[in-house]
């Protein structure tokens, strides 16, 4: 939805923009099954202050202490290269796709200037959605920093989902989305295609690339197979999933497969802590092997993870990663994965240890990279599960 900009065409107007907006409004609220409380202001802004008002966000949603550890934590996981600076290339590539977006501090949906009128109603009508949602729900505790990386992933994939849903069944009023044949591989090739375009996104590396694409590719599945079970397209409040598992695998969903809560031991020397979850496990395992496949295949029955990344003195730094795993076998098919790729990115003056440990009751596996000289090695950090 937000991922073609062209310079061609006439620059719209807002009063031209706006009159879209009126035409879109009660057809979003149809296909969202929700009314709005008011339509949201429209502006039109250059490409300039579309990058301004992004390097506000970002610089909102990734303080500089929490963007440098999630930057040390994908490059000790092997994600992201020394050579790239995570800050720049966000802002690059944000700026690269956006066409339009809404602004929920100022509930005023901005276009770019100069933006194609085709790929325009299509993005008036996706952030349409995303206004609505506004109205409804409190976005700012949904999409909270301080939450797990896994847990705003799987809400934004909801958000995002039910806006590429939604505006699709605006524009396609004839056709019901849920029961459209090859739906996910026909969207899948537009994106990849819309993508190969974009010279940014095309050179970013897999990590930002599927964190991107994930939203709405994923999230669309997900919300289709909601609409499918239980007629509306507005999984919020409780109904909201809790981990990228769970939208990854409706079934799960539907399950209650809730995923456990781990807490590392100690607070000392740690930079930043999170956990990847099964999608980011997922390219973690795709980015070690290079087949998706098989890194599909070795994340399955994740059921949760914690790492944390130490200071280990003189600009270095130490990974401990616990995960849990719904059964022993999960657990040994991924600890066999991790110690047959891990080792060969090259240990150079660090150590690793990879091993197969129970985690609270579960199948775990516990995942040391730190330099060989690290006080840590000698107090490892332990793990429980939240609340026992």
């Amino acid at each position: 939805m937000l991922a073609a900009c062209s310079e061609a065409g006439a620059a719209q107007g807002e009063e031209q923009v706006g009159k879209m907006v009126d035409d879109l409004v009660p057809r979003v609220e149809r296909a969202v099954g929700l009314p709005f409380e008011s339509p949201p202001r429209v502006a039109v802004r250059t490409q300039e202050q579309v990058r301004t008002y992004l390097l506000h966000k970002l610089d909102e949603e990734m303080p500089p202490a929490r963007l440098h550890g999630l930057t040390q934590a994908y490059r000790l996981f092997g994600m992201l290269p020394d050579s790239v600076d995570l800050r720049s290339l966000l802002v690059a590539l944000y700026t690269e796709q956006v066409v339009g977006y809404y602004d929920p501090d100022s509930a005023t949906l901005y276009v770019v200037a100069g933006a194609d009128p085709t790929v325009l109603k299509l993005t008036l009508a996706h952030e349409l959605v995303h206004a609505l949602q506004g109205q409804h729900l409190l976005l700012d505790s949904l999409l909270s920093p301080d939450q797990d990386r896994d847990v705003r992933m799987a809400a934004q994939a909801v958000l995002e989902g039910q806006a590429t849903v939604a505006a699709l069944m605006v524009l396609m009023p004839d056709r019901h989305v849920a029961d459209l044949p090859e739906f996910s591989d026909t969207y899948r090739r537009a994106i990849k295609q819309q993508h190969a375009q974009m010279p940014v996104f095309s050179s970013a590396p897999l990590i930002v690339q599927e964190s991107l694409v994930f939203p709405y590719l994923e999230g669309a599945d997900f919300v289709r197979a909601f609409l499918t079970e239980h007629g509306d397209t507005v999984p919020f409040g409780p109904r909201m999933p809790r981990s990228t598992e769970q939208v990854l695998h409706p079934d799960r969903y539907r399950d209650h497969d809730e995923p456990v809560q781990l807490v590392l031991a100690g607070t000392d020397s740690v930079v930043y802590s999170d956990g990847l979850g099964e999608f980011e496990t997922r390219v973690l395992l795709t980015t070690l092997i290079g087949v998706e496949a098989t890194a599909r295949a070795g994340a399955v029955a994740w059921g949760g993870d914690r790492y944390a990344v130490y200071d280990a003195g003189g600009g270095q730094y130490a990974l401990v990663w616990w995960t849990a795993w719904d059964h022993p076998r999960a657990a040994d098919r991924f600890a066999t994965l991790l110690q047959r790729e891990w080792p060969i990115r090259g240990a150079g003056e660090r150590r690793v240890l990879i091993q197969r440990e129970p985690v609270g009751g579960l199948p775990g596996v516990r995942l040391v990279d730190a330099p060989k000289g690290w006080s840590g090695w000698g107090a490892m950090p332990e793990v429980r599960r939240a609340g026992g």
